[in-house]
Formats: C-alpha cells, sequence, structure tokens
C-alpha cells in the first residue's frame, strides 16, 4: 500500500503517518517545509515539499511522483480560519485563505493525482473535514471561516464521489473529533493517536457504498 498524506509535518497528519508508517505502508508526507519536520525521525516516509494552495506546488509534486500508483491520498492539510470569524466581524481575507486552502487546496490536489489514483489498488481519497462543517450540528453559530470552507469540502467529496463512480474511486469525508492539537487546543476530548487510528479505521472499511458520505472517525455517518 502506498499513501500520501498532506499537511504532514504535526497534529493529525503526523500521527496519520506514524501509524500508517508502522504498519508497513509506505508513505508519501507532503508538507510546506519538508527540512523542518519531525518527520524525518520516521522510518520508511518519502518527503515531498507541498503548498495546496500553489497550483505549481501542486504542479510540481504530480510530477516527482510520476507514474508511482497510489492507493490512498488523504487531503489533511488545513487551517482554523483566523480570530476574526463572528458576529462581531468576520477577516473577509482570512476567511478566502480558509477556503483556499481547506476547499479548494484538497480539490487541487485529489485532480492531479487521479492519474496515480488510477493506477493503484486501493482507489480512495478521504478528505479530513469537521463535525463544525455539518449544517445540521451547527447550534452554536460563529466560526464563519472555518465551518463555510468545511462544508465546501464535504460537497467537493460528494462531487468527486459521484465523478469517480465510473473509476471505482471512493471519496469520503472523515469527521476527527475534537483533538488535542495545536488548533484543536489541550482541553480537547480526543488524543490525536486516538482520532488517527479512527480516522485509518474508517477508511480502511470504506468501500463504494460509502463513497460520498460524511463519516465519523468513531464509526458510521456523521450529519449533514
Amino acid at each position: 500500500m502506498q499513501t500520501l498524506v498532506t499537511g504532514a509535518s504535526r497534529g493529525i497528519g503526523l500521527e496519520l503517518v506514524r501509524q500508517l508508517a508502522a504498519r508497513g505502508e509506505a508513505v508519501h508526507a507532503a508538507v510546506r517545509d519538508p527540512d523542518s519536520t519531525a518527520l524525518r525521525a520516521v522510518a520508511g516516509v518519502t518527503l515531498h515539499r507541498l503548498d495546496v494552495n500553489d497550483d505549481a506546488s501542486v504542479a510540481s509534486l504530480a510530477r516527482e511522483l510520476a507514474d508511482t500508483p497510489l492507493d490512498l491520498v488523504i487531503n489533511n492539510a488545513g487551517v482554523y480560519g483566523g480570530s476574526q470569524q463572528s458576529l462581531r466581524g468576520v477577516d473577509y481575507a482570512d476567511a478566502a485563505k480558509t477556503y483556499e486552502t481547506n476547499a479548494l487546496g484538497p480539490l487541487r490536489v485529489s485532480l492531479a493525482l487521479l492519474p496515480n489514483l488510477r493506477r493503484g489498488a486501493g482507489k480512495r481519497l478521504a478528505h479530513i473535514t469537521s463535525g463544525m462543517g455539518s449544517i445540521a450540528d451547527n447550534t452554536s453559530g460563529g466560526f464563519y471561516s472555518y465551518r463555510m470552507a468545511k462544508a465546501a469540502l464535504n460537497m467537493m467529496s460528494r462531487s468527486l464521489a459521484v465523478d469517480l463512480r465510473g473509476d471505482k474511486i471512493i471519496s469520503v469525508v472523515v469527521n476527527p473529533g475534537w483533538v488535542q492539537t495545536d488548533m484543536g487546543g489541550p482541553g480537547a476530548p480526543t488524543p490525536v493517536a486516538e482520532s488517527a487510528r479512527g480516522i485509518l479505521r474508517v477508511i480502511d472499511e470504506a468501500t463504494l457504498v460509502d463513497s460520498g458520505e460524511f463519516l465519523d472517525y468513531k464509526g458510521g455517518r456523521y450529519p449533514w
């Protein structure tokens, strides 16, 4: 199995890489700065420079991989949206950057690596979303930039699932829970290792029947 993980330098992405490598899989870790990362201590990992917001960077990654078959691409790279995203005020520049990274970035990567996925046996696209991107689960409001960008990511995955069904490529979004990372904060209830284990479990178990769905790291569906 060969897997590519974006946003792999810390948090959930780093832990996904560690767990994938520990089970003996070949892992391609895509980060903005491969010269400064904890990934260098993980055996069996190939590092790639990637900025998901940059067309040229994504194209460069595709050239590096060339004809390498990929069984799984995990679009994990994401940002939180900044400090101004409430009724008191929205930083629209931050909002645009959040949409660029959290929604358009995964689309760029997914489309660029379709030839590699078509060559692979696993044929899976997994996008790390958030419960905050759920419309049905939004009972607290606020966080406009982050919520809107993750909701857009969810729609992107559904469209990919429809368009790639003929290629038997699965596309799902996975809610990782509220996780103890730099983004989630130390008060979050879910350890990063637990979240990563759950994410990989639901991805491993996903079939074409699940393609286009909003999955939860604990198992089952998450409300749209």
